[in-house]
């Protein structure tokens, strides 16, 4: 996320015939010799035969990647005398240089852009990443060029080249909408409550109930990426090589990996600590289907970024930290099977409590802590498919999720947490301000955590739902009604496991 400038410096001398990169370079890095050489000789010119050396500064820095291809021709022109020496002057370049002289697209354009804006510099980039150079800011020079001739002719002035504009993403298709699922009322209303205050939501039920239909339709409830969430995605999904003709979207990220994923590839990892999932669903959702069928470690790692919002990488020569505020939306069913809660059903194996615990059990304790809204979803009935579809769809959920967010934001910019959009991501100690209790509410709450031992972070947390029903609402203060709401959401799946 964070772009550290590299100073790309090219000596010619005399000796043996040598083309040398130095400056820690990875093979790819050192690979870049022949794609330079390659793409000179295709451009008009030849390397001298004489001692190349380019110095990759500063030197005890680990560099990988394709993006010093451009900066290291460039710098090997300079030197030969192909181009003016202060031609690149105030400056960033980064690309990849096929042997035909053309130049393709690179990861990481959007965070080198906006680093070289704070400079008060300008960038120089391939044409597919110049929209996505352009976001920087309008007042920034951004060249994009579609060759390394073309870059050259713009240099000495026989061709202009003009300013890329910042490009959006269209909209492939409408999303999947609320009105197509029939039945699972008090569903929909919880996934209404964890869309306006960000809250992790954790589904239950048998197969078929809709848990998969009802989390794949939380993005159309979901209101846009405001500007500066929609520069962190975008800087997050860039590193990542995601953006494809640097076309941004302000469409929240939804994540859905397979249960078969690593922990590498859900927390991120690798040899140069790329992100994962929770990472490149940051300001957006997580979605986690067949929760317990998770490696139990896998799980267990999103704990930390849950709470902190962000998550460090750490490897022997490299450290990087992404941010990871993301909405965790999980479902799973009751057992194994899937049936056991059903009336009249008995488990061949065991007795069916036993076998409800024995497959919950592969959730750990501080895992589903951290999940505000605990729900149960019922099989759909037939008669519920024979009804016409409800009149309400997504459209009018939204509404309500846009304006409940709405005061969010301001009550928290008023607080001066301008980086906190929601509910769900207050401090405690902010969220005990907010959500002040009356007499009648802090005795209900007080029974409640002894019935259901509430922890301490159980505790804020229903604050927070209460707090985001209240908002839905339109109240100013939370009553009574409105965190015995939240208990019965937060108590649902602790209750069936304290049975079990």
């Amino acid at each position: 996320m964070e772009a550290r400038p590299v100073d790309v410096q090219v000596q010619i001398s005399p000796g043996s015939v040598v083309f040398n990169v130095v400056g820690l370079a990875d093979k790819a890095v050192g690979e870049s010799r022949e794609r330079v050489r390659a793409a000179l000789i295709a451009s008009g010119l030849a390397l001298p035969a004489k001692r190349i050396t380019v110095n990759l500064a500063p030197a005890d820095m680990p560099k990988e990647g394709s993006h010093y291809d451009l900066p290291i021709a460039l710098g090997v022109m300079a030197a030969i005398g192909a181009l003016p020496s202060d031609a690149l002057e105030g400056y960033v370049v980064l690309g990849e240089l096929a042997l035909d002289g053309a130049l393709t697209p690179v990861a990481g354009v959007l965070p080198a852009a906006v680093a070289a804006n704070a400079r008060g510099q300008g960038l120089i980039c391939p044409q597919e990443c110049g929209p996505e150079a352009a976001w920087a800011s309008r007042d920034m020079d951004v060249l994009a060029p579609r060759s390394l001739i073309q870059l050259v002719n713009h240099v000495k002035g026989t061709q202009v080249l003009a300013r890329p504009e910042p490009a959006v993403r269209a909209l492939a298709a409408a999303l999947p909408d609320l009105s197509e699922i029939k039945g699972q009322e008090s569903a929909k209303r919880a996934l209404e409550i964890a869309a306006a205050g960000g809250h992790n939501l954790l589904m239950s039920g048998p197969p078929g109930a809709g848990k998969s239909m009802l989390a794949a339709r939380l993005p159309s409830i979901l209101p846009p990426l405001t500007p500066r969430e929609l520069l962190e995605v975008s800087m997050i999904h860039s590193v990542a090589g995601q953006i494809a003709g640097g076309e941004l979207t302000d469409r929240r990220p939804f994540r859905a990996p397979h249960h078969s994923a690593s922990m590498a590839a859900l927390v991120g990892g690798g040899t140069h600590a790329r992100p994962g999932e929770i990472s490149l669903a940051h300001q957006g959702v997580l979605f986690l289907d067949e929760l317990p069928e998770f490696q139990p470690q896998v799980l267990d790692s999103l704990r930390q970024p849950l709470e902190t919002g962000e998550v460090a990488i750490s490897r022997a020569n490299h450290r990087a930290v992404y941010p990871a505020r993301f909405q965790l939306v999980a479902a799973m069913n009751p057992c194994r099977c899937g049936h056991a809660r059903d009336a009249g059903y008995a488990c061949r194996r065991q007795p069916n409590e036993r076998c409800v615990a024995q497959y919950q059990a592969r959730l750990s304790g501080p895992l589903l802590d951290r999940f505000d809204l605990q729900i149960e979803v019922p099989a759909v009935t037939a008669a519920d498919l024979v009804l016409p579809p409800p009149s309400e769809g997504s459209q009018q959920v939204a509404a309500r999720v846009a304006h409940a967010r709405s005061l969010q934001r301001a009550r928290y910019e008023a607080l001066g947490l301008a980086g906190v959009t929601a509910n769900a991501a207050a401090p405690a100690a902010v969220i005990e301000r907010v959500a002040l209790l009356d007499g009648p509410g802090a005795s209900l709450i007080r029974e409640a955590s002894e019935r259901f031992a509430l922890t301490a972070r159980g505790f804020h947390r229903v604050l927070k739902l209460a707090r985001t029903i209240a908002d839905l609402d339109g109240a100013e203060h939370v009553a009574r009604p409105h965190l015995a709401e939240a208990l019965s959401y937060r108590a649902g799946l602790s209750a069936n496991r304290v049975a079990a």
